[in-house]
C-alpha cells in the first residue's frame, strides 16, 4: 500500500510538473509555426486610382478598394496610403495586399450608415449579416495592414456611440440603437438557431460596426498602425490562422472598445502593443451561446507578450463570448498600471455560454495600480442572461508566476458555480501583492483549493 501511495503521489507531481511545463516545448512550437506573410515588391498608390484628400468619402472609398482589386489580381503587392487625411467609407481588404497606411497618413472613417453594406461577421460572438466593418476581409490569405500611419474609426457621441442607445453616449430621440430590442432580437435568433442568411442587420437596428474585422483569414499582420476611436470592438480577428498583432496602439475611450479580440483563432502573436480602452484591451473568445458550441470556434495557441495595458476593464481576458472554449494561452512580460484597469487577467464566462478554459499560463507581469483584484475568475458572469442555461463552464490549469502589484482592492477573486465544482488546477506562485484594500484572496461559489505558494500579500 505504502509502495502504491508513492507511486500515485509521483505520478500527481509529474502531471503538475508538465502542466506547468507548457513554457518549454509548447510555447516554442506555437512560436514557430506563426510567420508573418511576404509580398510582393509592387506598389499601387491611392491617388493614381482617384483618391485625394478633398474627395468625397465615398469617391475615395471607391478608388481605394479599386486599388486593392488591382493589387490582388495582379498577384499581390502594397497599396498605399501616402501622407495626409483621406475620409473614406468601408475598405474590403483581399488576399496577397498588404494595406500600408504611411506614416502621418491617417484614414478616416465617416459616420455615413449608406457607406458600410451589409457582409457576413459576427457581432458580441454571434453570427449575423450586419454593416461592414471599416476594414474588412472575408476567407482571404496572406493580408496585412502595416506602415505607421492612423486609422481612425470616427468614433463619438456625435456620430456612431449613441447607436448604443444611451443617452450618455450621445443617443437621441429618432437615432438607431441596439438597445431597443435589436440586440436581444439577435441572441433569440441565436438561441433558436435561425439559419445566418435570415439574421439580417444594419440600417435601422444599430448594431455598431467593428474598426478592423478579418474573418476566416491566414497568414495576417497587422504590424505598426495607431488605432483609434472605433464604433465598437478595435481589431476583431475572426476564425483566423496564423496571425500577428505587433507594435499597435490602441486608443479607444468609447462602448465595448475592446482592444484586440480574437474570436476563435489559432496560432495567435500580440507583442509589443499598448491598449488604452474602455472595455477589455485583450479579450480571448470563442462564439456564443449556440453559435459558439458549432464546430471550429476553439481559441488555441495564443501568445501575449510585451505588451502594456493601460486603461481598461481587463487587462488579459478570457471571455465572455468564450463558448466554444480556449486553451494554450501564455500571456508574459507585460506592463499594466492604472487605477482605471480594472483587472489583470480575468476569465469571465456563465452557464449560458459555457466553454471549456485551460491551460493558461502568466508570468513575469508587473502591475501599478489596478482597479479590482490581479487575477479573476467568474463562472456567473452576467447572471441574468435568459437564453441557453444549462452548459456550466469549466476552467482549470491556470498558471500564474512571478505577478507583481502596487495596489488592488483583492489580490485573487474565484466566482464558482454554486452547485458545482468545476474550478480546478489554479497555481499562483512566486508572487507579491501590495497595498490590497480588501482579502487577498476571495472565494465564492464551489472551486478546489488554490495552490498558492511562496506568494506575499501585503495589506494596505
Amino acid at each position: 500500500m505504502k509502495k502504491y501511495f508513492l507511486l500515485l503521489l509521483c505520478c500527481i507531481c509529474l502531471a503538475a510538473t508538465a502542466s506547468a511545463e507548457g513554457w518549454g516545448k509548447d510555447y516554442s512550437a506555437i512560436e514557430k509555426r506563426i510567420v508573418a506573410p511576404t509580398f510582393p515588391n509592387r506598389e499601387y498608390l491611392i491617388t493614381d486610382f482617384g483618391a485625394s484628400t478633398t474627395a468625397s468619402a465615398a469617391d475615395n472609398q471607391r478608388a481605394i478598394n479599386r486599388a486593392i482589386t488591382t493589387c490582388s489580381e495582379a498577384g499581390g503587392g502594397s497599396v498605399i496610403v501616402p501622407e495626409g487625411t483621406w475620409l473614406t467609407g468601408a475598405v474590403t481588404l483581399q488576399s496577397r495586399v498588404n494595406l500600408v497606411v504611411r506614416k502621418e497618413a491617417t484614414l478616416l472613417f465617416a459616420f455615413d450608415t449608406d457607406l458600410y453594406p451589409l457582409v457576413k461577421t459576427r457581432w458580441e460572438g454571434v453570427d449575423c449579416w450586419n454593416y461592414q466593418p471599416m476594414i474588412y476581409a472575408y476567407q482571404c490569405h496572406d493580408v496585412a495592414i502595416t506602415g505607421g500611419g492612423t486609422i481612425d474609426g470616427n468614433g463619438s457621441k456625435e456620430t456612431w456611440w449613441g447607436m448604443t442607445g444611451y443617452e450618455g453616449w450621445g443617443w437621441h430621440e429618432g437615432m438607431e440603437a441596439q438597445r431597443y430590442g435589436m440586440r436581444d432580437r439577435l441572441l433569440k435568433q441565436c438561441n433558436d438557431s435561425v439559419p445566418v442568411g435570415e439574421r439580417i442587420y444594419g440600417k435601422g437596428c444599430g448594431l455598431r460596426p467593428q474598426l478592423i474585422n478579418l474573418y476566416e483569414c491566414r497568414n495576417v499582420l497587422v504590424e505598426g498602425v495607431t488605432l483609434l476611436r472605433s464604433p465598437f470592438w478595435v481589431l476583431h480577428p475572426l476564425k483566423c490562422k496564423n496571425l500577428i498583432v505587433r507594435h499597435v496602439k490602441v486608443w479607444n475611450e468609447g462602448p465595448n472598445g475592446d482592444g484586440c479580440d480574437p474570436e476563435a483563432c489559432e496560432d495567435v502573436l500580440i507583442e509589443g502593443c499598448t491598449f488604452h480602452t474602455g472595455d477589455d484591451c485583450i479579450a480571448i473568445k470563442s462564439g456564443r451561446n449556440v453559435d459558439g458550441r458549432q464546430p471550429g470556434n476553439l481559441s488555441q495557441n495564443i501568445i501575449v507578450r510585451h505588451c502594456k495595458m493601460e486603461d481598461g476593464h481587463g487587462g488579459v481576458v478570457l471571455g465572455s463570448e468564450i463558448s466554444g472554449g480556449a486553451r494554450n494561452v501564455f500571456v508574459h512580460d507585460c506592463e499594466m498600471d492604472s487605477k482605471h484597469l480594472d483587472r489583470v487577467i480575468r476569465i469571465k464566462t456563465n452557464s449560458c455560454r459555457g466553454g471549456v478554459i485551460e491551460n493558461v499560463f502568466v508570468r513575469d507581469i508587473e502591475v501599478g495600480q489596478c482597479g479590482e483584484c490581479i487575477l479573476k475568475i467568474n463562472l456567473d458572469y452576467d447572471p441574468k442572461e435568459v437564453y441557453g442555461r444549462g452548459h456550466n463552464p469549466i476552467v482549470r490549469n491556470v498558471w500564474l508566476k512571478r505577478v507583481n502589484s502596487e495596489g488592488s482592492k483583492y489580490g485573487i477573486y474565484v466566482i464558482g458555480l454554486k452547485d458545482a465544482c468545476n474550478v480546478s488546477g489554479i497555481h499562483v506562485h512566486d508572487s507579491k501583492f501590495k497595498g490590497v484594500k480588501a482579502d487577498g484572496v476571495k472565494l465564492q461559489g464551489k472551486s478546489e483549493p488554490l495552490d498558492l505558494k511562496r506568494v506575499k500579500i501585503e495589506h494596505d
